[in-house]
């Protein structure tokens, strides 16, 4: 099947199709006849594969890790868990940056209600990012 069939029957973009073929996680035969690549049936098994790994937070390198130890013969089941444990930390410290993120959000929206709107003065572009507190300047919290 060619890359537009492929990415009908799982529902997803061409795009994304040619992406995972071309970081090298498909490997699509090409058609001598009108240099089309052609995908298989375990394209489309490794590809529905892929997206379910991806759905679960596993990056690209991850993908291909546990592939790897697959066509080595090798189960993957202890580096999948090994790295479901290294993506679930991850995750969990975005998390955390982001609920601080959003409170820092929320108590701008509240401050910046009632404050009224100012031309830039040439020291100063936007009196309200500016004025708001932050634990330092450089943007880190």
């Amino acid at each position: 099947m060619r890359v537009n069939q492929l990415a009908d029957a799982l529902d997803i973009s061409a795009d994304t199709v040619r992406y995972y073929t071309r970081v090298g996680l498909l490997a699509p035969k090409k058609n001598l006849n009108n240099g089309y690549k052609e995908y298989s049936t375990s394209d489309a098994q490794r590809l529905s594969f892929i997206l379910a790994a991806r759905q679960l937070g596993f990056s690209v390198k991850d993908v291909m890790v546990v592939i790897d130890e697959a066509k080595a013969g090798h189960t993957a089941c202890p580096v999948v868990r090994e790295l479901i444990k290294q993506r679930l930390t991850e995750t969990e410290k975005k998390f955390t940056e982001m609920k601080a993120l959003r409170a820092r959000m929320q108590a701008a929206v509240k401050d910046w209600e009632s404050k009224p709107d100012q031309a830039p003065t040439g020291q100063m572009i936007c009196h309200l990012i500016e004025s708001f507190p932050t634990k330092n300047k450089g943007g880190r919290q």
